[in-house]
């Protein structure tokens, strides 16, 4: 809670208006550290689910980065918080699913290599993108010394690069369970 209060309530909330940049960490924290914390404090969920999951939380980010949808939901308030609900919850389903115990641990290390393939996909097309998506951050990025531009590019690194450490961090997490697996 402390995590997802940071996000919303600190200036960095502020920052995500006007930068894109700052928007995509603050995507990536939903996804990557806010969701993995709650889906470890629900209890266990009783299936898998692992490929939905993965569907699901695919859609939804990539829905957020269309960008008639993204200028939609940056003018309207509950279109907004519709959004960043359905980014919470199809992720922490999506972290639920990996770290259940049903989940066959080849699995797991499978969707978590999918999650972070499909991110890193979107990470990178924003970052090579030839011209800006997202009309609606203007020119709001010129004080921070960023056009309209290199802020998209560095929203794109910030989901390609770190996104795929944090990833990879997870992938080390299921791949011990598949050599506990491997000597029971």
């Amino acid at each position: 809670m402390a995590v997802l209060a940071l996000i919303f309530v600190s200036p960095l909330c502020a920052l995500a208006s006007a930068l894109f940049a700052a928007r995509g960490f603050h995507h990536l924290a939903i996804t990557v550290i806010v969701a993995p914390l709650i889906a470890y404090a629900l209890p266990p969920q009783r299936g898998s689910g692992s490929a939905a999951a993965l569907g699901a939380s695919t859609g939804v980010l990539w829905l957020w980065h269309w960008p008639a949808l993204y200028t939609a939901a940056f003018e309207s308030h509950l279109l907004y918080w519709v959004l960043q609900l359905a980014l919470l919850g199809s992720f922490t389903w999506f972290w639920r699913a990996v770290m259940s115990p049903h989940a066959s641990p080849v699995t797991a290390l499978m969707t978590i290599g999918s999650g972070a393939g499909q991110m890193g996909l979107l990470g990178a097309l924003l970052t090579l993108a030839p011209t800006p998506l997202y009309d609606v951050h203007g020119l709001a990025s010129l004080p921070w010394g960023l056009d309209p531009l290199r802020d998209q590019q560095l929203a794109g690194l910030l989901m390609w690069v770190p996104a795929f450490f944090v990833y990879g961090a997870y992938a080390i997490l299921a791949a011990r369970r598949v050599d506990r697996a491997a000597f029971e």
